[in-house]
């Protein structure tokens, strides 16, 4: 192995001619044309698909972005108009439950004064009841004591 490289060692130096830092010789356009052929193969199979991903990866960042800024925004419509249905919601409900305790208000009120003409009519008969009771009791007591006096008038004169 290493005669192989004394060998290709002895080539190289036999076979150049003894220059400066720079020969110009044939490896030069040849170097070039590597390095265009090494950028065109890097170019098509690496730069290119890899270019590709990339700017399929920020369209795809994009629609993500602008699809969601769209549903946040219909989100936020969303959440205002729930917002709007419950403050309404809500002074319906307030609304009914004023419209409960008025008419329950006047329900008592009708039943309380229900029960007020009840009870004056009911304190108005039991009056009008005693009033002739009483009439009668003195119609009675002024029978039974003109009986008593026509009977003592009766032995008063018979006793005389």
């Amino acid at each position: 192995m290493t005669s192989w490289l004394l060998l290709a060692e002895a080539g190289a130096t036999a076979g150049s001619p003894e220059g400066g830092l720079f020969d110009l010789d044939a490896t030069l356009p040849l170097m070039a044309l590597q390095v265009v052929i090494l950028t065109f193969i890097l170019n098509s199979l690496f730069f290119r698909p890899v270019g590709k991903a990339v700017e399929d990866r920020e369209g795809y960042i994009s629609t993500s972005r602008t699809q969601a800024k769209e549903k946040l925004a219909q989100a936020e419509r969303l959440e205002s108009d729930l917002k709007e249905q419950l403050k309404g919601a809500r002074l319906e409900a307030q609304k009914v439950i004023l419209e409960a305790e008025q008419d329950s208000d006047r329900l008592y009120r009708e039943a309380l004064a229900v029960a007020q003409a009840d009870a004056i009519a009911s304190r108005e008969s039991a009056r009008s009841k005693i009033d002739a009771q009483r009439a009668e009791a003195l119609s009675v007591l002024e029978a039974d004591a003109d009986r008593l006096a026509d009977l003592i008038v009766d032995r008063l004169l018979t006793a005389s």
